[in-house]
């Protein structure tokens, strides 16, 4: 699991509102607001490539210290807006949060170590969850999670959520059996596993009508024979 660490980045408020804000983005300025419980929305700006270095650096759930106005603002990435074509930022919402009440999140599943079933059996590791919701104070909200995968030594096994290690004071909320990640039998055993097991109940069926045949000789020879009379004695037709 990776811990956060302390990250600051300087934003000035901003007076610029509306479409105005095209002229900050031209100006290599990204619009934002920070906004919270019993706290008044502030509008703000901030360098769109600080912001961009911050991305690839850090994770998304990692809290950020606004400094506005030479006060320091603990907050969490809400939302980024972007434009569907270029991928250009328009928008971030930070929200601002206390540092002595616990916040849930998002934070990242991270696969670890090599599945002995892989190179024993040859089979394929997939990846079924990618992140789960968390409960924490915002100071001990972890980057992310990870998934040792060492121990799926057979086919069809599973790794769940029930199996992560969360560090202290960090509460997984996701449900406990959803899968993390399994090991799944290839596609070509699949394939001849799926033949063989048609195969089987094609004979099933054969048998299934002989011995029905059989039942129906057997009805016909007790039909076939005569009927007694009350001495007991065969009546002949």
């Amino acid at each position: 699991m990776t811990t956060q660490t302390k990250t600051s980045i300087e934003v000035t408020r901003r007076d610029v509102l509306g479409k105005k804000v095209s002229r900050l983005r031209r100006e290599g300025m990204t619009p934002a607001n920070i906004y919270g419980n019993h706290i008044d929305s502030v509008a703000i700006q901030l360098s769109t490539e600080q912001f961009r270095q911050f991305m690839r650096g850090h994770a998304r759930n990692e809290m950020i210290y606004l400094q506005v106005d030479g006060e320091e603002r603990p907050t969490f990435i809400r939302a980024i807006q972007r434009n569907p074509v270029t991928d250009q930022i328009l928008h971030i919402d930070f929200l601002q949060v206390s540092l002595d009440h616990k916040v849930r999140l998002e934070v990242a599943v991270h696969v670890s170590g090599i599945a002995p079933a892989v190179d024993a059996h040859g089979g394929i590791i997939t990846h079924a969850l990618t992140s789960v919701q968390v409960e924490a104070l915002p100071t001990n909200i972890p980057e992310s999670l990870t998934a040792d995968i060492s121990v799926l030594t057979e086919l069809g096994q599973s790794l769940h959520v029930s199996d992560l290690i969360a560090p202290e004071g960090v509460d997984i909320l996701t449900d406990g059996g959803t899968v993390v990640a399994r090991i799944d039998i290839p596609a070509a055993e699949r394939s001849e596993e799926d033949e063989a097991a048609e195969g089987e109940e094609g004979e099933e069926g054969v048998e299934g009508e002989e011995g029905e045949e059989g039942e129906g000789e057997e009805g016909e020879g007790e039909g076939a024979e005569g009927k007694k009379d009350d001495s007991g004695r065969e009546k002949r037709g």
